[in-house]
């Protein structure tokens, strides 16, 4: 019995998706852990543990088969495709499609049950005793008494619990005493609650993964600490706590609601042993979306098959790099048709060097690179000459929390208010002008720490080169653009950052290469490895504030100063070009000039639109994309298989920047389908609880994912939710090589979390892959004579 509820515990917790802290909120697939059953199964399996859809509305569907945008040979490619049971024809699946489905629903737990019974709102009531508990115990330094330290979440639960008479007051009775006579130790508690339910070992798993989603945003934040220690090589058992906790209360309400819900609780139990099998409206909807991303996917085989602009023949004026993400591409467009002679290149913006930053006055190690890495290095800003700044940067930090402390404090907030009330006047005034801002990037120039040796630096140098298929031909200027978001009063301002860097800004990886590659030591050791970096060339960091296109260079790093004036005037042309069709989208946006307001409006709800809209990732040369209209919708990745000998840069690219692409889309996609569980609630009623996340209103479970109005503009949805489409120009034979080698990656294509294209020698989306080492050749279809505006 021991060994089945801790191997179904694990498996439980494994199905909850980790969700990162405000400071450094990233992109999280929600479904992390159904990725190894198709969508059809995952939805069957959300349904009984969460009861959400995985897919929108039918309706949605509809109107694009109405309109035309989903034509037949959709329906009839996906239905042709379709996993499991499938209606037989495409009229019957459209006759299926014009009834309504039927809304899911979660499992009953016990709480459910007795609330029906009882009447008292034991679901809510659990919801906000847990989450008291947890916001102090979760607490990074936001509350002014901070819970006690030292404990695993399960004694330090206990420990409240004991004295908490809540539960007892609105009707629990003696629960203060089980929790006394409940075991000291977590997983004894587990044991002893799933025997007094009387959970069999077939029935366990669906049952915990239930009780898990109950916690809704607790349960991520608890899978974010096994994530971490997970990653470090270690475990962490905050989440199977949390998991005996729900079902202490779960067998304390059973104890006395036996003879009412007895019966029912039996039915349930019986429900979560049930195999899982989708339904008809199931498979139903899961084919709707499989032709509704089929429809999308002709739209970007339209952008591609059009003639391409062909290699450039001389080298560039200026050569400037920016992160994959799918807002760099307007930026890119526009700059290109500033000056043709300008080459911008995509590549994932951490740019190779994934470091554990310490910014200037503080200890906090910052974990600068995918969240899926460990750091490959530690690096500080500023040296010895900058201690000065140093110290008056941390006497500043520690100043301003003092004064924020006394503000709160039980005593001195009552007289504060009185006497230094006044005084926010102009404040409030500059707040609500839009003069306040939140710089990013005004630290000294990053340098390793401890010092790296050369042949360390020249390696570095060369894999990153490698990788971005930049090896030679470098123009006398290049410039490395990390990007970040400039907004005020918003709590997810992180996850605008660039995920790339763990939801940190760019511009300290920027920084770094661009040093490491101006090196004289780290060129001559290059020169070795057959990578010549012309002696005039000079590399600068700069940074991409995505809210308002500007661009901010760090040429000062340079230790003889280059003449930028007229890139400057380059970028300040391109700059307004991105406002401009970036304004067509934002809601009361009137041109250019209110893109900078909106950025500094403490009321703005969508600032920018983030990454809103991605459908498509695209790793070729940047001449096949050059031009296209693609909207802002598509991460592009420069890639020229032809350098790439042993595929080694292909294999990095599948397995990381697809990766970190899928997670996401796939988070814009529950955000946009299941909000109720996987969206971050409304940013109206958002309140921060411990630093780590927000609550709608004063209390209950944290809301993880993005917020609605960060998908959604008040009247209709700004995200289509469509799974990526991956096209890769590379040999079919090398990406299957791949696939075999990461069965997780391979799970994501085989499953249809992500579609995969080859693309042939012309650009176009000439292979699909089908799953499972097969591929067939992409759908033909009339190509438009133009490519269609991807954002329509």
């Amino acid at each position: 019995m021991t060994n089945d509820v801790h191997a179904a515990a694990m498996a439980a917790a494994a199905a909850i998706p980790p969700a990162w802290p405000l400071a450094s909120s990233v992109a999280v697939n929600p479904w992390l852990g159904q990725t190894d059953e198709g969508l059809a199964m995952a939805s069957a399996r959300m349904a009984r543990a969460a009861g959400i859809a995985m897919t929108l509305d039918r309706s949605w569907y509809l109107d694009r088969i109405a309109s035309g945008a989903i034509n037949d040979a959709d329906l009839a490619a996906a239905l042709a495709a379709a996993q499991g049971w499938h209606p037989a024809s495409v009229a019957a699946l459209k006759a299926a499609a014009a009834e309504p489905a039927p809304a899911p629903v979660a499992t009953a737990t016990v709480a459910d049950l007795a609330a029906e019974a009882s009447g008292i709102d034991w679901p809510a009531i659990i919801a906000d005793r847990f989450g008291r508990w947890a916001a102090d115990w979760f607490d990074q330094g936001q509350a002014l008494w901070a819970a006690p330290r030292g404990r695993c979440a399960y004694a330090a639960w206990r420990a409240m619990a004991l004295h908490d008479l809540t539960p007892e007051i609105l009707g629990l009775r003696g629960f203060a005493a089980m929790v006394a006579a409940a075991p000291e130790n977590a997983p004894d508690a587990l044991v002893q609650a799933s025997a007094r339910l009387g959970i069999t070992a077939d029935a366990m798993h669906s049952c915990f993964h239930r009780a898990l989603s109950t916690l809704g945003g607790w349960g991520h934040a608890a899978r974010y600490l096994q994530w971490q220690a997970n990653l470090a090589g270690g475990d962490d058992s905050t989440i199977t706590d949390f998991l005996a906790i729900r079902l202490l209360w779960e067998s304390a309400l059973l104890d006395q609601y036996q003879p009412l819900i007895g019966p029912q609780w039996q039915a349930a139990l019986a429900a979560h042993a049930a195999p899982i099998t989708p339904t008809a409206a199931q498979s139903v909807d899961a084919i709707l979306q499989d032709a509704a991303e089929r429809a999308a996917q002709r739209e970007i085989a339209a952008c591609l098959a059009g003639d391409a602009a062909g290699r450039p023949a001389e080298t560039p004026l200026v050569q400037m790099a920016f992160c994959i993400d799918v807002r760099s591409e307007v930026f890119r467009r526009a700059l290109e048709s500033v000056n043709p002679a300008i080459q911008t290149l995509g590549f994932a913006g951490f740019f190779g060097l994934g470091t554990s930053h310490q910014r200037l006055g503080s200890d906090v190690a910052e974990h600068r690179l995918p969240v899926l890495l460990n750091a490959g290095l530690t690096t500080r800003a500023g040296g010895a000459a900058d201690q000065a700044a140093d110290t008056a940067r941390r006497l500043d930090v520690r100043v301003t929390r003092a004064w924020a402390r006394f503000k709160l404090a039980a005593v001195s907030s009552f007289a504060f208010v009185e006497a230094a009330g006044p005084s926010y006047l102009l404040k409030l005034v500059r707040d609500a002008v839009g003069m306040a801002a939140s710089p990013a990037g005004d630290d000294p120039a990053p340098r390793p720490e401890p010092a790296l040796t050369l042949a360390t630096r020249a390696g570095m140098a060369e894999s990153v080169l490698r990788a971005m298929s930049l090896a030679s031909g470098f123009a006398p200027l290049v410039v490395l653009a990390g990007h970040g978001a400039n907004v005020v009063n918003n709590p997810h301002a992180s996850g605008l950052h660039c995920g790339a860097c763990g939801g940190y800004s760019g511009e300290v990886n920027a920084r770094l290469l661009a040093s490491l590659l101006n090196s004289p030591d780290v060129r001559i050791a290059l020169r070795e490895r057959g990578i010549v970096i012309p002696h005039a060339t000079r590399f600068i960091g700069a940074l991409h504030d995505t809210t308002t296109d500007d661009i901010r260079l760090f040429d000062a790093d340079l230790e003889t100063a280059v003449d930028v004036s007229q890139l400057r005037q380059w970028l300040a042309a391109a700059t307004v070009l991105a406002r401009t069709e970036r304004a067509l989208r934002l809601p009361r946006a009137h041109g250019p000039a209110s893109i900078v307001r909106r950025s500094r409006d403490w009321a703005e709800t969508r600032p920018e639109w983030g990454l809103a809209g991605c459908k498509a990732f695209i790793a070729a040369p940047r001449f096949r994309t050059r031009g296209r209209a693609l909207a802002g919708r598509a991460f592009l990745h420069d890639y020229e298989w032809e350098k790439d000998t042993d595929f080694g840069v292909l294999e990095l690219i599948m397995t990381a920047p697809v990766v970190v692409a899928s997670w996401i889309s796939l988070q814009y996609y529950g955000s946009s389908v299941a909000p109720a569980l996987f969206g971050g609630g409304n940013k109206l009623l958002h309140n921060v609880v411990g630093g780590f996340g927000v609550v709608e209103g004063n209390g209950g479970t944290i809301r993880t994912g993005l917020p609605w109005q960060s998908v959604h503009d008040g009247t209709s949805l700004m995200h289509e939710p469509l799974r990526l489409t991956v096209c890769i120009e590379a040999p079919r034979e090398a990406m299957t090589a791949i696939l075999a080698r990461h069965p997780g990656v391979a799970a994501l294509f085989d499953n249809r979390w992500l579609h995969l294209f080859a693309l042939d020698e012309a650009g176009r989306m000439a292979w699909r892959y089908y799953g499972h080492s097969q591929w067939e050749p992409a759908e033909a279809q009339a190509q438009p004579a133009a490519c269609p505006d991807l954002a329509a």
